[in-house]
């Protein structure tokens, strides 16, 4: 079944029980059990087949684990795969050695084996985690989850604190995962795994429950490979209050499009004035609906709208901060020649030969030295120009930095991000303090863009 073919299909919805807050079960010593298991689900609804999946907990998503600001989070963490794999916690501010990036903070946890993570939530938000070892090939069958750290005072109702994971899957004529084409080489030099369906919180067309006259806040969640989703806030009323977990001073009416690519998150507001429905479009091309936000009347009392407040980040210092470039080359239709790799220049015939099409500055993949070296407190300006023929999400990993430019103009709003989105020939500059102690990764969350080559890493000391 093609894209067309799936996207004017007519699928029963229902509505959809969407992942509550929930609390996972604790061990005698206080930890949070959580298990990489094998699963399955209906990605396409009820006409689907059943897709062979790995599952946190065996749910899809894996459970939304929800603590409060400073709260200590300690998560057991069981591999029941085949294969390797490591937890990252996506977006927090992380001691260095929970940061779960396999082969650079921690051993990859093996198969039957655990792995404790403990660590404190200093910023509130919506955050995620996810597999962090061949996450190209692990997170796109379902291993991905909410983690949503709950501010001082409650600003929303419960059930009008909305937590939405959305999913691009490759399906195939039957409506099962496909997965013969995990790790190909064209997806990785073009655009990266690609999908023909849509899911929210892994359920496929939903209708989402939404009350009249009451302050709702959705939370957005982008857990795709590699697709960028074109939303439109606006057409169903919403102001967008946050990006990447980061509260705004007040909300934001966006006229149009706003982009929210992998690994990003998005806190939106509403207030619905009208029982009924309202679509949830995708805006690429023809906008076309993937969900409907279902209105109904309610007696429950309506709370004031209380904005979060903004989390305290470190202020970059412009005034004289250490400037770097972050060059992107590589990729088909990119007209890269050569690349270095542990020191060795390699021609585009050897570069393929390995799997490696994309480069930072020059050099594919991790190497033994960082990109750079840091001192506690030092401000940092990236300049990265995208010279490629696709767009990218680029995550810095245990920080948040402003950006702060894009091609040459200054922005109104340098809003903190942890994953900020270059399209082709753009050059984007963020600035941020390098205040976290340890070894970080910067990499694209194109998925397989990172496995092909573009991925590196800094050290703060």
């Amino acid at each position: 079944m093609d894209r067309r073919s799936f996207l004017k299909a007519s699928v029963a919805g229902g509505l959809t029980a969407l992942s509550p807050a929930f609390a996972l079960a604790k061990t005698e010593e206080g930890f949070f059990d959580l298990a990489a298991v094998k699963g399955q689900a209906r990605l396409y609804g009820k006409d689907g087949g059943l897709s062979d999946l790995w599952l946190y907990n065996d749910r899809l998503p894996g459970p939304q684990i929800r603590v409060k600001r400073g709260e200590r989070v300690r998560v057991r963490f069981t591999n029941n795969l085949d294969e390797p794999t490591s937890v990252h916690w996506h977006g927090i501010r992380i001691d260095n050695a929970m940061d779960g990036v396999a082969g650079l903070t921690q051993p990859p946890v093996a198969p039957g084996e655990s792995f404790d993570y403990d660590f404190v939530v200093p910023d509130a938000g919506t955050f995620w985690y996810h597999a962090h070892n061949m996450s190209w090939n692990q997170v796109p069958r379902g291993l991905a989850g909410a983690l949503i750290v709950e501010d001082d005072e409650q600003s929303f109702d419960p059930d009008c604190d909305i937590t939405l994971i959305l999913n691009d899957w490759r399906l195939d004529e039957n409506g099962i995962l496909e997965t013969a084409s995990f790790g190909a080489m064209h997806d990785f030099a073009h655009a990266g795994r690609l999908g023909n369906w849509l899911t929210i919180n892994g359920a496929s067309m939903p209708d989402i429950a939404l009350k009249k006259d009451r302050w709702h806040r959705l939370r957005l969640i982008n857990a795709s490979t590699a697709r960028i989703l074109d939303l439109a806030p606006a057409r169903f009323g919403a102001k967008i209050i946050g990006l990447d977990g980061q509260a705004f001073d007040t909300a934001r009416e966006i006229e149009g499009t706003v982009q929210l690519a992998p690994a990003q998150r998005m806190d939106l507001v509403l207030r619905p004035q009208e029982t009924g429905k309202l679509p949830f479009e995708m805006m690429t091309g023809k906008p076309f609906t993937f969900a409907n936000f279902v209105v109904s009347e309610t007696e429950s009392e309506d709370l004031p709208l209380v904005l979060p407040p903004p989390n305290r980040l470190p202020e970059p210092d412009l005034s004289s901060p250490w400037e770097l470039p972050l060059v992107m080359a590589g990729g088909a239709m990119g007209g890269m020649q050569s690349m270095m790799r542990h020191g060795v220049e390699m021609d585009m015939r050897q570069m393929m030969s390995e799997g490696l099409f994309w480069a930072f500055n020059g050099v594919a993949g991790m190497e033994d030295d960082p990109m750079f070296s840091a001192k506690r407190g030092d401000t940092i300006v990236l300049e990265s120009r995208n010279d490629t023929a696709f767009p990218h999400a680029i995550h810095l990993h245990g920080h948040h930095f402003r950006v702060i430019e894009r091609n040459g103009t200054k922005l109104e709003n340098p809003d903190w991000r942890d994953t900020f989105t270059s399209q082709p020939r753009e050059t984007v500059k963020i600035a941020f303090v390098a205040d976290n102690p340890g070894k970080w990764l910067i990499h694209c969350h194109m998925l397989g863009h990172a496995a092909s080559g573009m991925m590196t890493w800094f050290e703060v000391s």
